[in-house]
């Protein structure tokens, strides 16, 4: 009976260990993705905005890295203090690239899909092809830099268009009151690149193709972020929403590491 059994018991052993290791593996399985799932929950990390950033080939495109990376940060500070009621859309008017440009950049952050990219205007005293003097006085004509919160839509002189709130103290805050919006206009468009080698310029609203106007309204109305990026020392030393560490070189620096 002795000798009938010790294979039993063997292969009993045998089981048990399997099942241990088996244990094991799986616990080690969980422990792997737990730590993944958390990190997938904070958003927007440097990586990710990276990732972003290359899926959408956004360099293919012109739209400097620094312009998105800034775009981001201030989205994310506006999405957290509660300000966008349509937190789905970022928009990015890249001002550091010519009108002759496709410099509006539209992105659902939801699907991480561009949505739109088309031409854009800066105000006449702002410059002539590239937008280099802003400002947020009266009467300036001049574009403003900074984060903008769309608001509500209207029927003016210019049609359809959309009210934009600007979200920084004496960089932008007098959009309002400044009737800076974002309206149709026949201005902007190619044949006017291919006559003068830029598009029309506005009063300092970012106005955008005539055709495209009622479609990109209604995409970012209603509580979206606008941000108005250009290669300004000035703006990128008071912005207040920008004023913690530049994100561009500790994210290239990380995107380095990572091949």
């Amino acid at each position: 009976m002795q000798r009938k059994l010790k294979p039993i018991v063997i292969s009993c052993v045998l089981i048990a260990c399997v099942t241990a290791v088996l244990g094991m593996t799986v616990l080690a399985d969980t422990s792997t993705k737990s730590p993944a799932t958390t990190v997938a929950t904070i958003d927007p990390k440097p990586e990710s905005k990276i990732a972003l950033y290359e899926s959408l080939r956004l360099d293919t495109l012109s739209l400097s890295k620094e312009a998105f990376l800034y775009a981001m940060q201030g989205y994310k500070s506006l999405q957290e203090k509660g300000e966008l009621g349509n937190d789905k859309i970022l928009t990015i008017a890249d001002f550091s690239l010519p009108s002759s440009k496709k410099r509006l950049f539209i992105i659902d952050m939801e699907t991480g899909k561009l949505l739109y990219n088309t031409f854009v205007s800066h105000g006449r005293n702002s410059g002539t092809d590239m937008a280099t003097n802003f400002s947020n006085r009266m009467e300036s004509h001049q574009s403003s830099l900074g984060f903008y919160v769309t608001r509500t839509t209207y029927s003016g002189r210019n049609g359809y268009s959309l009210k934009l709130d600007g979200m920084e103290a004496g960089i932008n805050d007098n959009a309002l009151a400044r009737a800076i919006v974002v309206h149709g206009s026949n201005y902007v468009n190619e044949k006017m690149i291919n006559a003068k080698g830029y598009i029309g310029r506005s009063y300092g609203c970012p106005a955008v193709p005539s055709k495209l106007a009622k479609v990109i309204i209604n995409t970012i109305r209603n509580g979206s972020c606008l941000f108005i990026y250009g290669n300004d020392t000035h703006y990128l030393g008071m912005s207040k929403m920008l004023s913690q560490p530049q994100p561009t070189l500790m994210d290239t620096m990380l995107a380095d590491t990572m091949g």
